[in-house]
Formats: structure tokens, C-alpha cells, sequence
């Protein structure tokens, strides 16, 4: 366990704009409930829980009807920003919103995926503790466990992958806020495809460090996910 010293103060930035459409159910998978919380107030409280959050920024829907009835959208820690058409667009606006609001150019900041509910608070000091002095910043992975196949055009078999060097990219992903700023701006102005922060740090020529976490800190994407969360919390709170 890190201590309290080793870690850096840190922005939180969060984008919850998505619809989830492969969930398939009647409003955005970050506001399906999972026991007496949604999964978005999941997401939120293991930075909320943090004696070193400076603030925490959540990228919405202009026209997003749910967030108001959370408890949370009146923590005074949380500011708003608007969502973008994709991922990347909702982060950039949420650093924007940092930077308005006084955010140092060196700041850390945290980019955690709204519909990861079950961040240990462990993997977050690790995260923190590790990168505090690092030049780049880095991310949660987990090294990939299965054997990889890539596929071709006809959905066959193309080659087996190396597992060994294939790790899965988790959040929360750690970088300063003026370089990932600059970082998301340049890659989508070039209309490159960034699917993650670290991807546009890697576009950028920056090679952020994976820090492994554990591999129960599961992005909800399918109604199986939720399945599987629910019932994880279940035996937790049996074991209380």
C-alpha cells in the first residue's frame, strides 16, 4: 500500500456522454443501477473517496435527462462540461473546462471511463504512487491472459499473436493536462482515429508506462457485464 506522501495531487475527468447502445437497454448503461447506485455514482466514488482530488470534470449530454436526479451532481467537487461526438471529443472539452477553471499546464489528471464501476482503490494509489515523477504518464492495464488470434477480412484465422507483449488498456489513464490537451487536439485535428488517451499520447510520440492492475476492474459493455457486476456485489456484501 502506498502512502499518503508518494501520491500526487490529481483532476479527474470522466466521459459520460455515450449511449451504450449495446446494452441494450432504456437509457445509458452509466445509469443502470447496480444495487442502490448507478454505475456512473460507482465510477465516481472510488475519486470522490480520495483525500488527493483536486476536482472531478464529467462530460454529458446537453439533453441528458438523468444526471440531475444523482445526489452527486450536486457535490460541489464536480463540475460539467459538454459531451462530444465521440470519446475524445468529451475528454478534450473536460480538459478545456480544467484549464478554464485553473488547472495548472503540469497538473495530473485521471481519465476514467464512466461505465468502469469497479475501480479498486488500491490499483488507483498504484497508479498514482508509480507515475508521480514520470515524464509521460501512463495507464491500468492487465497482460492479456487468452491466446490471441488476428483475423482476416473473411473472419478466418490470420495468425496467432505473441500474448506475451499484448496487454489489455484499462482506465484510469494518467497524464499531465497541458500535453494530453495538445495530444487529443493535434490527432483529432489530422482526423486520427484515438481510441484511448494513451493512443493519442502515442501519436504524439510519447510512450506511456502500463502500470498492471487488476482484471476485475471490468468496463460494462454487454448486459452479461452487468450481470456479473451485480453479482459481485452481492457476494461482497454477503461477506460483510
Amino acid at each position: 500500500m502506498s502512502s499518503l506522501s508518494q501520491i500526487p495531487s490529481f483532476w479527474c475527468v470522466i466521459p459520460a456522454a455515450g449511449v451504450g447502445s449495446r446494452m441494450q437497454a432504456d437509457r445509458p448503461k452509466q445509469y443502470l443501477r447496480v444495487g442502490e447506485k448507478t454505475i456512473l455514482e460507482h465510477s465516481l466514488d472510488c475519486f470522490l473517496d480520495h483525500p488527493k482530488l483536486l476536482g472531478v470534470v464529467v462530460s454529458l449530454s446537453e439533453t441528458d435527462p438523468y444526471w440531475p436526479h444523482l445526489a452527486c451532481s450536486h457535490d460541489r467537487r464536480i463540475r460539467r462540461a459538454p459531451g462530444g461526438l465521440e470519446r475524445a471529443h468529451s475528454v478534450l472539452n473536460a480538459l478545456l473546462v480544467l484549464e478554464y477553471s485553473g488547472a495548472a499546464a503540469e497538473d495530473w489528471v485521471l481519465v476514467h471511463d464512466a461505465a468502469r464501476p469497479n475501480l479498486a482503490r488500491v490499483d488507483l494509489d498504484r497508479l498514482l504512487s508509480v507515475l508521480a515523477d514520470d515524464p509521460v504518464g501512463g495507464l491500468l492495464a492487465v497482460p492479456a491472459r487468452d491466446t490471441l488470434k488476428q483475423a482476416g477480412a473473411d473472419g478466418r484465422v490470420e495468425a496467432t499473436l505473441d500474448r506475451s507483449v499484448i496487454w489489455q488498456a484499462y482506465t484510469p489513464q494518467m497524464f499531465r493536462l497541458k500535453v494530453l490537451r495538445q495530444a487529443l487536439q493535434q490527432a483529432l485535428a489530422v482526423g486520427y482515429l484515438v481510441t484511448d488517451e494513451a493512443s493519442a499520447m502515442e501519436w504524439a510520440g510519447f510512450a506511456p508506462r502500463l502500470i498492471e492492475g487488476r482484471a476485475d476492474n471490468l468496463k460494462v459493455t454487454r448486459p452479461e457485464d452487468l450481470l456479473w457486476l451485480s453479482h459481485l456485489q452481492s457476494c461482497s456484501q454477503a461477506a460483510d
